[in-house]
């Protein structure tokens, strides 16, 4: 793989770290600030939400901008937003602060996807997206247990001031290694219009929405895996990292496969290890209280969400060809649809009193559904039940109506 594709991973794990940090943080920033803590939860709300809207919105608005540029330009602001967050006292200064952030973090990604597609070419795709989400899985691993440790030795503006120092070395990468042309990248200029009506396609939507069902499933538990093991599970809250590093070493190894396999077997959706990925939710949810079974399969439905997620992210990709820049937009809003999605579904079901198994039993309900809308989107509809008659002759020269001789010259 191009060197500018490793590059841009580095970046992205910078920021994903940013975007799941704040788990740690949480109770800190409120104390610090004198909020509540749902208030101090909103900042995790905010993030999403700018995550959502920013990436196609910031796709669209730097498209015409130089690749290096755009990518600095997200860059920058990202690390700006962050000294800004680490200097102010006031809470809606900080709210500000990561919706300007996510907005930023948003375009990031989705000029970054689209730069490593063009750059790595359509065989490669698979593995150019497991690069950059193999930032985001290697967030996972860091971006909570180091946030909560820097947070616990100096204060919750340390994990801050850190993320825009890690951002710094991935600034110089991006500004010597990714090419400074629209066109160096391997895309042509293409249209808004047009990039629009290729977003519409039906089996362009019916991703998306499995890239957000897969996403969902994947957080609802992830977010409340925590309280689960301490709660359910009986392990010691100094346990919970190590598990969470389990998961994300799941995660690193899933993103691989997956990437390999969706070069190979490009737009297929991976049934058995979807169905694997739902009876792994089920066996989580069922044997919670026992320690064992559950560093098994925290590791293993780690790396069987992030094989499935970089599968369909794979996917939305390439049907998206024809909408090079909002392409990786539409990709970026699926994936952190699902990661607002899960989220709220799981603190639903808790505050219903149902338990700490209960997120786990909604992640496997939202994978069920993936199955499902997956599965009838393949059926065939009446009109193309026939048989295909194949591929239809060539046209070639019409008949001539005179079969007699012609003599010549005439």
């Amino acid at each position: 793989m191009p060197l500018v594709i490793y590059v841009l991973g580095l970046a992205v794990f910078a920021q994903g770290t940013s975007e799941f940090m704040l788990a740690g943080l949480v109770p800190d920033i409120a104390e610090d600030l004198g909020i509540s803590i749902p208030a101090a939860g909103s900042l995790t709300t905010a993030f999403a939400v700018g995550m959502i809207v920013g990436a196609p919105l910031m796709a669209a608005v730097s498209r015409r901008w130089p690749r290096r540029r755009a990518l600095l330009a997200f860059l920058l602001t990202f690390i700006a937003t962050h000294v800004v967050a680490a200097l102010t006292s006031e809470f809606a200064v900080l709210l500000a602060a990561r919706t300007v952030g996510a907005l930023a973090n948003a375009g990031f990604l989705a000029v970054a996807l689209s730069t490593a597609i063009g750059v790595a070419g359509p065989q490669r795709t698979g593995r150019a997206t497991a690069v950059l989400l193999g930032g985001v899985t290697v967030a996972c691993v860091a971006g909570v247990p180091g946030g909560a440790a820097l947070g616990q030795l100096w204060g919750w503006r340390s994990a801050f001031w850190a993320v825009a120092l890690i951002s710094l070395p991935a600034v110089a990468a991006v500004a010597h290694s990714v090419p400074s042309g629209r066109g160096e990248t391997g895309q042509r200029p293409v249209a808004v219009r047009a990039e629009l009506r290729a977003l519409r396609a039906p089996s362009l939507a019916r991703s998306l929405g499995l890239c957000a069902l897969s996403s969902g499933a994947m957080f609802c538990t992830f977010t409340y895996l925590a309280p689960l093991l301490t709660g359910t599970s009986g392990l010691d809250a100094s346990r919970v990292p190590l598990v969470l590093g389990l998961f994300g070493l799941g995660a690193c190894a899933g993103t691989a496969v997956g990437g390999r396999y969706a070069d190979r077997r490009p737009g297929r959706f991976p049934f058995t290890v979807a169905l694997a990925l739902g009876a792994g939710w089920t066996a989580l949810a069922l044997l919670a209280a026992e320690p064992v079974a559950v560093l098994v399969l925290v590791t293993v439905q780690g790396a069987l969400s992030f094989a499935t997620g970089t599968v369909l992210m794979a996917t939305v990709l390439g049907q998206a060809g024809d909408a090079p820049t909002l392409g990786g937009g539409f990709a970026t809003a699926a994936f952190n649809v699902g990661a607002a999605l899960g989220p709220a579904l799981g603190g639903l079901v808790i505050g219903a009193g149902l338990g700490y198994r209960a997120p786990v039993w909604v992640s496997a309900l939202l994978t069920a559904l993936a199955c499902a809308a997956a599965a009838l989107s393949s059926r065939p509809s009446p009109a193309t039940d026939a048989p295909d008659p194949g591929p239809r002759p060539a046209p070639g020269p019409r008949p001539d109506p005179d079969p007699r001789p012609h003599a010549a010259g005439h």
